[in-house]
C-alpha cells in the first residue's frame, strides 16, 4: 500500500521533471494546477519575470459551487481563469498538469479553458 506521503513525493518528482522542460515565458506564460483533495487551484505563471499574472481557485467568491472538490468545480475555475487571462491580453499558454495525470478535475480544468478561449 502506498501512504498519501510517498504519493505526493512521486507526484513531486514527475512535476519536476515535466518542470525541467516546460517554462512559461512572456509571450506563452504556463497555466499551472495543483490539486488538493477538498480545493483546485490555477494560476498563470510568467517564468521569465517570476511573476503570476492571473489565479483562480475554488475558494474565490466568484465561484458559487456546492462542492469544491469535483469535476464541475474544476470547470468553473477553468472558465474563471482563462476569462481573467483574457481580460489580461493573454490567449496562448503552456499547460503545467502539476506532476498529476491528465484525467478527472485536471482535464476538466483544462477543457474549460480551452473552451472558454485559452489556446494550448
Amino acid at each position: 500500500m502506498i501512504t498519501k506521503p510517498a504519493k505526493n513525493a512521486t507526484r513531486k518528482k514527475r512535476h519536476a521533471r515535466v518542470r525541467s522542460k516546460l517554462t512559461g515565458t512572456t509571450l506563452r506564460p504556463r497555466l499551472n494546477v495543483f490539486r488538493s483533495n477538498s480545493h483546485i487551484y490555477a494560476q498563470v505563471v510568467d517564468d521569465s519575470n517570476s511573476v503570476t499574472l492571473v489565479s483562480a481557485s475554488t475558494l474565490d467568491k466568484e465561484l458559487s459551487a456546492d462542492s469544491t472538490g469535483n469535476t464541475e468545480a474544476a470547470k468553473l475555475v477553468g472558465e474563471l481563469v482563462a476569462k481573467r487571462a483574457i481580460e489580461k491580453g493573454i490567449k496562448t499558454v503552456v499547460f503545467d498538469r502539476g506532476g498529476y495525470l491528465y484525467h478527472g478535475r485536471v482535464k476538466a480544468l483544462a477543457d474549460a479553458a480551452r473552451e472558454a478561449g485559452l489556446e494550448f
